[in-house]
């Protein structure tokens, strides 16, 4: 680790501490005990997770493998004019979107992917990122929810597969790589795979420090930031705000409390409302869709600040991060209104 991160991290952890003592001091109910398992075990597990993927994605880079896992999704990505290089990633990202990130910017800084790249591949890897969640939220809501569950997976998938199909369309005809370069790319990568596995390790261990260094540098205070700002109300005063505006607006009375329960990180409670809402006849299957979509629509801010933005600014930088961020999950909702407003009047 090198001294200017070394002092960068210094000063990052120095202000985290300065925002977490603020927090005490101006919030009653905001104990040691409070800190300890809703900040600094939360805080450590993200920073263990965010390790972990890095160790992965240097792996991955460094053995080689780049080639093998991009055959899976190289016809997709040929055609998106991206390259083998942002195929692994996407191959990658249905294990881990850490590691998956972290390759993307190691390709972008080593100048073998351009910016163009690099986001429409990080936009293309919410489709492999949906299925990573899948497998728990599916057979927890399907009980729950039953019809009016399997319709709103449908609507997501189905809005998931659109805007993915629409960046693909938008590489094949604005792609700024030649397919020269494609070519080039493709005899570079079979090279790799004659590296020794001490001389990967060696890579991991080089390179691996100062680059969680760099993260943990906008990680920590960001997340302890977000973590004083819940801890003081504030998320739950714009959740009914916006609970109040676009629910009397859009959505009957009746639903209010299916899309006020769906805003907290846990999505379970709001689901087991609508199931009850459902199954005592207050609203029908279809009210109670486009009561979660709205939900999810709506909660898109509070989720994206607690749990992505640390991420984000930690892996790419405070600039690149947010851009990403705020880009991504904007084309995810408009994604989401163009499926639902199409289910709405034909369903």
């Amino acid at each position: 680790m090198t001294k200017p991160k070394f002092w960068s991290l210094t000063v990052s952890l120095t202000i985290s501490a300065v925002i977490l003592i603020f927090g005490i001091y101006i919030t009653d109910d905001l104990c040691c005990q409070k800190v300890i398992s809703r900040l600094l075990w939360p805080l450590f597990r993200l920073m263990l997770f965010i390790c972990a993927g890095l160790v992965a994605g240097q792996i991955i880079e460094a053995s080689g493998w780049t080639k093998s896992l991009a055959v899976l999704a190289r016809p997709f990505f040929k055609f998106g004019n991206l390259g083998d290089r942002c195929s692994a990633a996407f191959t990658t990202a249905f294990f881990s979107g850490v590691a998956a990130n972290a390759m993307l910017l190691g390709f972008y800084k080593e100048g073998k992917i351009c910016r163009k790249q690099l986001f429409l591949s990080n936009f293309v890897n919410q489709f492999p990122a949906y299925f990573l969640h899948l497998p728990t939220t599916f057979f927890i809501v399907l009980p729950l929810t039953k019809m009016a569950g399997v319709i709103y997976f449908i609507i997501t998938f189905a809005a998931t597969l659109f805007r993915t199909a629409l960046f693909l369309i938008y590489g094949h005809i604005r792609s700024s790589i030649q397919k020269s370069d494609l070519k080039k790319e493709e005899k570079e990568l079979p090279a790799q795979h004659n590296r020794r596995p001490g001389e990967i390790v060696k890579s991991v261990k080089k390179k691996l420090p100062g680059r969680i260094a760099k993260i943990a540098v906008y990680v920590i205070p960001v997340y302890v930031l977000i973590f004083v700002l819940n801890e003081m109300g504030i998320f739950n005063l714009v959740r009914k705000w916006l609970a109040g505006y676009f629910v009397t607006t859009f959505m009957p009375v009746e639903a209010l409390s299916v899309v006020i329960l769906s805003f907290v990180a846990e999505f379970t409670s709001g689901f087991a409302a609508a199931g009850a809402l459902l199954d005592a006849g207050v609203i029908t299957t279809k009210q109670t869709v486009l009561a979660l979509l709205i939900g999810n629509i709506i909660a898109f801010p509070i989720r994206a600040l607690r749990h992505q933005l640390p991420r984000y600014v930690g892996i790419f930088s405070p600039k690149m991060g947010t851009q990403l961020l705020i880009m991504g999950q904007g084309f995810r909702i408009v994604s989401l209104v163009i499926i639902g407003t199409i289910y709405y009047y034909l369903g």
